[in-house]
């Protein structure tokens, strides 16, 4: 004011005619300026008085701006005389204030419940959720699963309706299997599309501890505008951010598991074998005699698996500049030993606004390196241990007396803990992303965005069977070693335009873009074996005898691919009641065929807000009431790199002339006419809301076909140079219903309880699996294996049937002398040794028809508790393991159960078959997770903006009529429900763990 006063003086005085006009302009521009100055301070809280550091305050229209500090006070001077001050902060509604003149504002700033999930993001962009026509679903980080969850996916297991999330192995390096809407095609997997941050990734790009939320497109018309890759899904992972003007912060989440195996099967212990001989059951093979120890064989090789996990995230930044780092560290141990999986990941993301925020930069770094042991060559865990340990003669000894293992030689029987500790391996695999981005906003309601993603990983992985390991004691193979390498590098590249309006009461939308892909893969490996020593283990591969006596292998592959698409999608909203949703991607892929090169993937959607109409404005009770609809074509890429191509490869050797010559010879047939897998897609959905929105949700009915589904068929040689070919000719549908239910019983100020209910069903069917050109000998083909002794399929895919159905003898009774009783398809009834393969039917379907989950939140003062339920019904499994094992005949160790009555007539005599007797219904209901926690007061806490502890348990509980250790069972391709005999147990984890930001 003071400067104010000296410039309005100085104006008055100055009487010169020269200096007269310039000098007053001056003074004025000065005066005003004096005038327009404001210092404002003041404080900040919320509802109950407690101070919030970090919330952004902006003189509006301007850059000028602060933020709260860790007392929730702030202090800006104005450049306006009619400043008006806008205060933000995530979380909260934002409040604009006039200053007028005050010197002091202090703000209560009230929770915006809502607000973060307003957004949701689509296909290259976001969109309110009140605007979205297709089937879209959104869980935020508060709603995770939490605990040493294995991947993204776990993340939301059991919150998405229609979304199916298992995790049936408890191998740490194993990752979940994911299902959405059913089975789509034959020989194209389920795995859907996952983008992090927009850039095609993986479930494991990024930490789970690193991650903001997860979007999940489930319907055809919003999957459309990723052509090629959007039949399974897309599932769209945001990463935790800055903002700008936030206080600089540092976020940590640790926490400490112990996991167990969740359930072990019966069998004989060395007293109870001892039993059975007394009882005058004589044995042969492994279960010859009583050898005189007393080992728990399983016990020897498992362990109590302790795991880590450490995330740290730094974010800070200005009005034009903001910065997100996060380092992770996962130390996951399994439950057999020597079972383990490190990984270390950073993150850095860096952006920066130019030119009045019009210009927008973004750099992103992720980097990882992840190593584990190996027990299998090339892979984590070896499932013949876990075989050999179940199978093991109980009073067997782990050693013999001079401290050598105790080996016996008897076929495929060995000894599981020395298999374990003569073996040493190690994989490694480091991953990099680095994107790019740059985008301008040009005002007139258009932005160009542009995006360039360079990706790659390598692996290194070495494998050594030392010369104490079985395979040398019984085959005198002296040591064997193998060593490989995979290289991937890919490039992504994206461009898109914007266009965003409103007038009157349309509102428009419009993107274009264009975007490339390329992928390169290669690779080597090589082995060797008979080393002079166990000193260099797989570093020395030269120094083995293999490679003189031609006993050593070597192999090395390359191959790429390109994606390249135009893609473009308009909406239109009228009056907030009228939605519409259309794209279109034209896309080309490498893969297919010289006639299929590129294919269209059209979507369109259309909805309608009901609780906007005039007619509904007495509805007081209704905050939400909209029906949309919609349409959408996907496809699935071929199935390999070159398979529409013809090749060749080595075959065996052959003598010419003096000479070994390799022959070369055809491996696949040509095929110009390969292309995508065609999925056309009709949802019908609805979306509601009462009471205030304490209780919403939706209902979706959904009708998937897919056409052109890829098989490899039969063909004669001549006139084809390759006896099968790659064809686009079966026909596939899934049809069912989704239901989501959100509800809060009760809200007070110390006290609420949200409930989360999802409901989906899913009918899959074979429409054909032939047409003119290619067709199969009959109209099924037979899936999924035995194994050794027994050898059969365990499947059949057959036109008019659903995927899934399980294939054998159908057991109705056994005679008295313990041989099955077979009914035939006709009715008759005939024992199990006069049965043929003729006698088979349909014995159940490994796919249940219905999932279903119950999620609850309770929060009482800083109290919280979240209760996962969820299962699955209609369905069956095939019990490997009884099927296997509880058979009193088998030359190795058996269930407890293998001297019941079967029906309650006799103990079984026959040999092992696959019949009924072993596929049990799979219905199941399981306390997934529970967590309780407990948030310091803000005010019992100086050094952090907050503190919470907590606790959590995964896989707690499992209600079911199933017999084996877990009814959650391999879902993925055309032999579901099959528990395999040697599958890494699933485990029970138990989760200490700690929050803060400071």
């Amino acid at each position: 004011m003071k400067l104010a006063s000296f410039l309005f003086k100085e104006c008055l005085g100055t009487n010169r005619l020269k200096k007269q006009i310039v000098l007053s302009l001056l003074c004025v521009f000065m005066a005003q300026a004096g005038f327009s100055q404001q210092t404002v301070t003041g404080s900040i809280t919320d509802e109950q008085g407690i101070p919030i550091a970090g919330v952004s305050v902006l003189e509006k229209n301007t850059t000028n701006g602060t933020a709260s500090d860790f007392d929730g006070n702030y202090e800006i001077t104005t450049s306006q005389s009619d400043a008006v001050l806008v205060f933000s902060y995530l979380g909260f509604l934002s409040q604009e204030i006039p200053v007028q003149g005050k010197s002091t504002i202090n703000v209560v700033l009230k929770e915006d419940l809502q607000q973060l999930s307003e957004v949701v993001v689509i296909g290259y962009g976001t969109q309110k959720r009140a605007d979205v026509t297709s089937s879209v679903a959104t869980v935020k980080s508060e709603d995770f699963v939490q605990g040493n969850v294995k991947d993204a996916a776990q993340l939301i297991q059991g919150k998405v309706a229609g979304l199916s999330v298992s995790a049936p192995s408890g191998d740490p390096t194993e990752g979940t299997q994911i299902n959405l809407r059913g089975t789509s095609s034959i020989l194209g997997g389920t795995n859907p599309l996952v983008l992090v941050d927009g850039v095609p990734g993986s479930l494991n790009t990024v930490a789970p501890e690193d991650i903001e939320s997860i979007d999940v497109l489930k319907d055809g018309s919003a999957t459309a505008i990723y052509g090629t890759r959007g039949t399974n899904g897309v599932i769209i992972i945001t990463t935790k951010k800055g903002t700008n003007d936030m206080k600089s912060t540092i976020e940590y989440n640790g926490y400490a598991s112990l996991s167990t195996i969740a359930n072990r099967m019966n069998f004989l212990d060395a007293g109870e074998l001892r039993q059975k001989f007394e009882e005058g059951y004589t044995f042969n093979g492994a279960n010859l005699q009583d050898f005189g120890a007393n080992t728990d064989w399983v016990d020897q090789i498992t362990r109590d698996a302790f795991s880590q996990v450490h995330n740290l995230i730094f974010r800070g930044g200005n009005s034009t500049s903001n910065m997100t780092a996060s380092l992770n560290y996962r130390d996951i141990e399994g439950i057999f030993q020597k079972s383990d999986n490190k990984k270390h990941t950073a993150r850095v993301s860096v952006n920066h606004a130019m030119f009045d925020n019009r210009l927008k930069a973004n750099v992103g770094v992720i980097l990882s390196e992840q190593t584990y042991n190996a027990l299998g060559d090339g892979v984590s865990f070896n499932p013949y241990i876990y075989r050999q340990a179940i199978i093991r003669n109980p009073t067997e000894p782990v050693y013999n007396e001079d401290g050598s293992w105790y080996e016996r030689d008897v076929y495929f029987y060995d000894n599981p803990v020395a298999y374990i500790e003569e073996t040493i391996g190690q994989n490694r695999y480091r991953n990099t992303r680095f994107d790019f981005s740059l985008s301008y906003d040009f005002g007139d309601h258009v932005t160009v965005k542009g995006l360039y993603t360079r990706k790659g990983n390598s692996n290194i992985r070495g494998f050594y069977q030392t010369k104490d390991h079985v395979s040398t004691t019984k085959n005198g193979q002296e040591g064997f070693a193998s060593r490989g390498t995979d290289d991937y590098v890919g490039n992504y590249g994206q461009f898109t335009v914007d266009y965003d309006n409103s007038f009157g009461k349309h509102k428009v939308t419009g993107l274009v873009g264009y975007n490339y892909e390329d992928n390169t893969n290669e690779g080597f490996w090589a082995t060797n074996r008979r080393f002079p020593t166990d000193g260099f283990t797989y570093n020395n591969l030269g120094s083995g005898q293999g490679l003189q006596l031609g006993e050593a292998g070597m192999g090395s592959y390359k191959n790429s691919d390109k994606l390249i698409a135009f893609f473009s999608r308009v909406t239109y909203n009228y009056d907030d009641r009228y939605l519409l949703m259309a794209s279109l991607r034209r896309e080309g892929s490498s893969r297919f065929g010289e006639d299929y090169k590129w294919g269209n993937f059209p979507g369109v959607s259309v909805g309608w807000r009901v609780n906007q109409e005039s007619f509904a404005e007495n509805w007081d009770w209704l905050s939400n009431l909209k029906l949309r609809t919609g349409f959408g074509v996907t496809g699935i890429n071929a199935g390999s790199n070159y398979q529409s191509l013809s090749g060749l490869t080595y075959g065996d050797y052959f003598l010419n002339n003096g000479q070994w010559v390799r022959q070369l010879i055809p491996s696949r047939n040509a095929n110009t006419n390969l292309r995508w897998e065609k999925k056309e897609e009709f949802n019908l959905g609805l979306d509601f809301g009462v009471l205030d929105g304490r209780i919403n949700g939706s209902v979706d009915y959904y009708n998937r076909t897919t056409k052109d589904a890829l098989f490899n068929y039969s063909v004669p040689t001549p006139p084809y140079f390759f006896g099968t070919i790659a064809a686009n000719v079966a026909q596939i549908k899934n049809t069912g219903v989704e239901f989501l239910l959100n509800v809060t019983p009760f809200q007070t100020d110390n006290f609420e309880w949200t409930a989360n209910l999802t409901y989906s069903t899913n009918t899959n069917e074979i429409m054909s699996l032939s047409n003119d050109e290619f067709q199969l000998t009959n109209d099924f083909f037979d899936e999924g294996y035995t194994g050794e002794p027994i050898q059969i399929s365990t499947h059949r895919v057959q036109e008019g049937q659903p995927i899934g159905n399980f294939y054998g003898l159908k057991s109705v009774d056994i005679t008295d002398d313990g041989i099955w009783v077979i009914e035939r398809p006709d009715g008759s009834l005939v024992p199990a040794t006069e049965a043929t393969n003729d006698d088979r039917q349909v014995l159940g379907n490994g796919l249940p028809k219905a999932y279903y989950s119950w999620n609850n939140t309770v929060r009482y003062k800083n109290w919280d508790l979240m209760v996962n339920l969820r299962g699955a019904l209609d369905y069956q499994i095939l019990n490997f393991s009884r099927m296997f094992y509880e058979n009193p005949t088998i030359s190795y160790n058996t269930l407890d159960s293998a001297y019941d009555m079967v029906y309650g007539k006799a103990v079984l005599q026959d040999v092992q078959r696959f019949v009924s007797y072993y596929v049990e219904d799979g219905d199941f209901l399981k306390i997934d997770n529970v967590t309780l926690g407990y948030t310091l007061p803000k005010d019992a806490i100086k050094f952090a903006q907050s503190f919470r502890i907590y606790a959590s348990g995964l896989n707690l509980a499992t209600i079911t009529g199933y017999k084996g250790i877990d009814p959650e069972v391999n879902r993925n391709g055309l032999s579901p429900g099959n528990d395999e005999r040697d599958k890494y147990p699933s485990t029970r984890t138990f989760t200490l763990g700690i929050n803060f930001t400071f």
